[in-house]
C-alpha cells in the first residue's frame, strides 16, 4: 500500500485536493442519478488524508438502469469501492458476488468492496443513523421506543438497526400497507405495523422518506406524518440533509421537539465504508469538521 504523509489535524478540507495523486492511486467513488451535490468524495478524500493514504474518492453519475454496467467496469478498472446512493441501492443487489447477512435482510445495499475482483455489497446507513444517534443526539435507542416513517431501502436499514441496538419498539407507517408489513418484519418481535397515532407514545421519530423537503404549503398531504404530532422530550430526524433544515424538521422543531439531521448519519455510514475498504480507524472527528459548514443552526 503507497502512502503520503500524514497531514496535521488542522488541515483546511479544501485542501485535500491539492495533494498530489499517481499512477498507483488507489480509486473508490460513489455511484447515482443525481449525484454532483454527494459529500462522500468530500468525507472520503479527507479521511485517506488524514490516514496518510494514497487513495482518491471521485463521484460517477449512473443513470437508472446503468448501475449493472457500472459494477462490471468496477471490477474491471480495479475500483476499490464504490458508495451506492439513489437510485441504485436496490438494483445492485443481485450483480454482487457477496452479500453482507444485514444487506441481504434488508435488499439493499449502500457500500460495494472490491477485493481481487469480487465484489461484496454492504449496508451502513442503519448502523450510521445509530451512531449518529448516539453522538449527535445524544439518544440511545436501547429501551426506547421508536417509529419509523416509509419502507424504503434507507427506511428498512434503519429499522433493523433500530432493533438491533436494542429498541423497546420499532413501529412502522407507511402509506402502502404491505411494504410496511414487510419493513416492520425486520426488527423481529419488537417490530409492528402502526399509524401516526403512534406517535405520541414514541421517543424517537425517523422521517426516512424525502416528503420532510416539501413546503408547508405544497398540498394538505404535503408530508407522510404531520410533525404536528410531535411535541417535548421527542427527538425527530430527517435523514434528508440537504436543506439542513427541512421544512419537515422546522415544523417539528416549532412543537418543542428536538430536531436532527442527516449529515451525522451520512459521516458514520461513510466512516464505516472506509474501515471496511481500508482496514483502518476512520478519523470521524475530522469527518465531522469537514461537514461543520453544512451543519443545522
Amino acid at each position: 500500500m503507497t502512502t503520503q504523509s500524514p497531514v496535521p489535524e488542522e488541515m483546511d478540507p479544501a485542501s485535500v485536493s491539492k495533494l498530489a495523486l499517481s499512477a498507483g492511486t488507489t480509486v473508490v467513488g460513489v455511484i447515482g442519478d443525481p449525484v454532483a451535490h454527494s459529500l462522500s468524495p468530500r468525507l472520503h478524500n479527507l479521511a485517506f488524508a488524514h490516514l496518510g493514504l494514497d487513495w482518491v474518492s471521485v463521484g460517477f453519475r449512473v443513470v437508472e438502469g446503468n448501475a449493472p454496467a457500472a459494477l462490471v467496469g468496477a471490477r474491471a478498472l480495479g475500483i476499490k469501492g464504490l458508495s451506492v446512493t439513489m437510485p441504485h441501492k436496490a438494483e445492485v443487489v443481485t450483480h454482487l458476488d457477496r452479500l453482507t447477512e444485514i444487506a441481504d435482510r434488508v435488499g439493499a445495499v449502500n457500500c460495494v468492496t472490491n477485493v481481487d475482483g469480487v465484489l461484496t455489497g454492504d449496508n451502513t446507513d442503519g448502523r450510521g443513523l445509530v451512531e449518529a444517534l448516539r453522538r449527535g443526539g445524544h439518544f440511545d435507542p436501547e429501551g426506547r421506543r421508536c417509529l419509523v416513517v416509509g419502507a424504503g431501502g434507507a427506511a428498512r436499514s434503519v429499522i433493523a438497526a433500530l432493533a438491533d441496538a436494542g429498541a423497546s419498539e420499532v413501529v412502522v407507517v407507511n402509506r402502502t400497507p404491505e411494504r410496511a408489513v414487510t419493513a416492520a418484519a425486520l426488527a423481529g418481535v419488537v417490530g409492528r405495523v402502526g399509524d401516526p397515532d403512534d406517535v405520541s407514545g414514541s421517543d424517537l421519530v425517523v422521517n426516512a422518506t424525502p416528503t420532510g423537503m416539501a413546503a408547508a404549503s405544497a398540498s394538505p398531504d404535503r408530508w407522510a406524518l404531520d410533525p404536528a404530532r410531535l411535541g417535548p422530550n421527542q427527538l425527530a430526524v430527517d435523514l434528508v440533509y440537504h436543506p439542513a433544515v427541512t421544512p419537515w424538521l422546522e415544523a417539528a422543531r416549532s412543537r418543542g421537539a428536538e430536531v436532527l439531521n442527516g449529515l451525522g448519519m451520512l459521516v458514520h455510514q461513510a466512516a464505516l465504508q472506509l474501515e471496511t475498504w481500508t482496514g483502518q480507524e476512520p478519523p470521524v472527528d475530522a469527518m465531522w469538521r469537514a461537514i461543520g459548514e453544512f451543519t443545522a443552526e
